[in-house]
């Protein structure tokens, strides 16, 4: 059963070092390859995704701590084409925090012994599209996560999280266990990460089962769904005989690709190769069982295994409310799941109007599935979303999966250009009966949109996104441009989240900072490399090394790195300005707790929420005037010493932001006796 510890043995963990640093501080950089040796008189192969055995010899995989700063660059909102040179960012000193969170994606959780991965016909080739990097480090892909998971944790120690969301693609191949297993990693379960009869499990270290750590559970996570979380590797509708394969006992027989990008429709039709699966036993999961059919006297057989079958786009919204961490659903509602509907809102943090739009903009027609695609019913949602955050003032954020117009490849010092992402006219087999151009014109009419976060191409670049229409009224008025931020995959190079604090400057702008963080992948227990996700990011560089998918992500992306960490700015109306100003921290809960006694005194833990801008200092005091206290750096649940440990005390409490805004002051009154508690107002 997916999830559950039948072994009865304590769970192994796999802990990462709590003193993580980000990007700012250093970077994972890979180490270029030697150059090969003149050629033999009879040329080998070039190498190729699958060659994993064959990857330290030839010096592929091997990185370094990059030491070299990445400050916050400093894009310009207006420059797009021609995005310049950007300067580094100097926060505002009296800036304040309005919200904090973090983004994952493409997570691409696989079963690597699944008869419909298409392991042959993917990782047989050096094109370069994401598909052809997968699969070596597709081997560790839940132990990665969990690894992430950690590292989100211990930054949450530093400054919290208000929510976390990841923007889809947690699925390969749209599989119930690839599903759980994604899900139990952050909700902190036993996790198996094998199928079938589960070769390997107590030899190889990515097929053994562990104990994930699980998200803080303090911590709310909202779900985007992304194309290959509903369709057959993210690119077809699956048919009958796919679907039965799914949970069958026999290696998958298909045709051979012969087109760049492939026609997945057209191949599900044919036959010829058997496609193979990852040998649970071998140390570099090896691939097996794939090659012309005619090379084989029978078909090779597997261990079939029920938990693969695969979801609906229904079912798959409904397990998100089979969850320990919070929110259950994960914003989705039953009737969404009911509907198929993966559309809807949150307000990440009380008391800011801030409103975080959920899109479903994956195609749905199965053509080609991995590009984007909006149907009337999705746009006019969309847009009455927006209606009604601009009628009410709200700053707005669009999350999605697949990006609108964004950045192409880019080679320095030619312009930059930008790729439509949704299926808009022929040879596109289904057209998008929303286009682009129109969902930008509709995004334009909109001051109070800063920013379209998405996944998809595994990159962390940035397009600004101005109105480019001369003939639009509002041509050059920033306050109709909006940011459009990428968050790279957690299995492919350079295998990172990013983090967002959404603050307000001292002349009532909105920044937001950006910033890359590399998952703090843990050792062996002897210290050395050789854990899961350690080799999944070594994986990782060497399939980049070999197809080069990544390279010149955009304007501004370090090259070697895969890094842009940068800070934001958008200009806001005189109306909207206005109301952020007014934002301050505001006390919610408030409790007094007994922490240690002395004869002398009595320390007590203050227990606080705050809404509102997020506090950086606080102030306690037994005095309503708070004579001789003074400002202290805030944290959640600070430490106050009474004057006395005996009698009837009232401690007063308050907080204050970044731009010296100070909440109400609040009280408790208690009574100690002998470091007791014993009364409360």
């Amino acid at each position: 059963m997916v999830g559950v510890n039948l072994t009865g043995q304590t769970p192994p963990t796999y802990p990462i070092n709590p003193e993580v640093p980000t990007t700012l501080e250093e970077a994972v950089a890979p180490i270029t390859p030697p150059t090969p040796p003149p050629p033999p008189a009879i040329q080998p192969p070039p190498l190729l995704p699958r060659d994993v055995d064959k990857f330290e010899a030839y010096g592929y995989g091997q990185w370094d701590w990059d030491t070299k700063v990445h400050p916050f660059l400093k894009p310009d909102l207006g420059r797009q084409i021609d995005p310049g040179d950007p300067e580094n960012s100097v926060p505002d000193p009296q800036a304040a925090t309005l919200v904090s969170l973090f983004t994952i994606s493409d997570m691409h959780i696989t079963d690597k012994e699944s008869p419909t991965e298409l392991i042959r016909q993917v990782y047989n080739t050096l094109a370069p599209e994401p598909n052809s990097c997968g699969y070596p480090a597709s081997l560790s892909t839940t132990q990665v996560l969990d690894a992430a998971v950690q590292t989100i944790n211990a930054l949450h120690q530093t400054q919290p999280f208000d929510c976390g969301i990841s923007l889809g693609d947690v699925c390969t191949n749209a599989q119930y266990n690839e599903l759980r297993w994604y899900i139990d990693v952050l909700d902190g379960k036993w996790i198996t990460p094998s199928s079938g009869d589960h070769r390997g499990a107590t030899t190889v270290g990515f097929q053994k089962p562990y104990q994930a750590a699980g998200l803080d559970k303090s911590i709310p996570w909202y779900q985007a769904v992304g194309n290959h979380d509903q369709f057959w590797l993210g690119s077809a509708i699956a048919t009958p005989y796919l679907l039965q394969a799914y949970t069958g006992n026999t290696v998958l027989n298909l045709g051979e690709i012969t087109t760049n990008p492939p026609d997945f429709n057209l191949l599900q039709t044919t036959r010829g190769f058997y496609q193979g699966v990852v040998d649970g036993t071998s140390e570099f999961g090896l691939i097996i069982n794939d090659g012309e059919t005619s090379k084989f006297l029978t078909a090779p057989t597997i261990a079939p295994d029920r938990n693969r079958r695969m979801l609906s786009l229904t079912q798959w919204m409904a397990e998100f409310k089979k969850t320990t961490s919070k929110p259950v659903g994960h914003g989705f509602t039953d009737k969404m799941a009911r509907d198929g509907f993966a559309c809807y809102h949150f307000y990440p943090r009380a008391n800011v109007p801030l409103k975080v739009i959920v899109l479903d903009d994956t195609g749905k027609s199965g053509g080609v599935g991995g590009a984007g695609e909006l149907d009337s019913k999705h746009f006019n949602w969309l847009t009455k979303e927006l209606d009604d955050g601009e009628t009410k003032g709200e700053l707005m954020v669009i999350c999605s999966h697949v990006p609108v117009l964004a950045y192409g490849t880019f080679t320095p010092g030619t312009p930059a250009t930008l790729v439509p992402m949704f299926l808009t006219t022929p040879p596109d087999p289904v057209p998008s009966p929303v286009s682009e151009t129109q969902l930008l014109a509709t995004l334009h009419s909109y001051k109070n949109l800063i920013m379209w976060m998405a996944g998809h191409q595994h990159r962390n670049t940035i397009t600004p996104q101005p109105i480019t229409d001369t003939s639009d009224p509002h041509y050059g008025d920033l306050q109709y441009a909006f940011w459009e931020v990428e968050t790279p995959s957690l299995r492919d190079f350079p295998q990172q989240f990013r983090c967002f604090d959404i603050v307000r400057n001292s002349d009532s702008t909105i920044s937001i900072f950006t910033l890359d963080v590399d998952p703090a992948i843990p050792a062996s227990p002897e210290g050395q490399t050789g854990t899961p996700a350690w080799n999944s990011r070594s994986y990782a560089i060497a399939a980049e090394q070999i197809v080069k998918y990544q390279v010149n992500q955009g304007p501004n992306v370090d090259p070697t790195t895969g890094v842009y960490n940068a800070e934001l700015v958008k200009p806001l109306s005189p109306a909207m300005q206005a109301k952020i100003g007014r934002i301050t921290p505001i006390i919610g809960a408030y409790a007094v707790k007994a922490k240690y006694y002395t004869p002398n005194s009595v320390a007590v833990t203050l227990a606080n929420t705050v809404s509102g801008s997020t506090p950086t200092d606080y102030m306690a005091s037994e005095s309503p005037e708070f004579t001789d206290a003074t400002w202290q750096p805030y944290s959640k649940n600070p430490t106050f010493v009474m004057s006395s440990a005996n009698g009837k005390r009232t401690i007063y409490f308050k907080v204050r932001d970044g731009s010296d805004k100070e909440s109400g002051t609040v009280h408790r009154q208690l009574a100690f006796l002998k470091g007791r508690i014993t009364w409360h107002d």
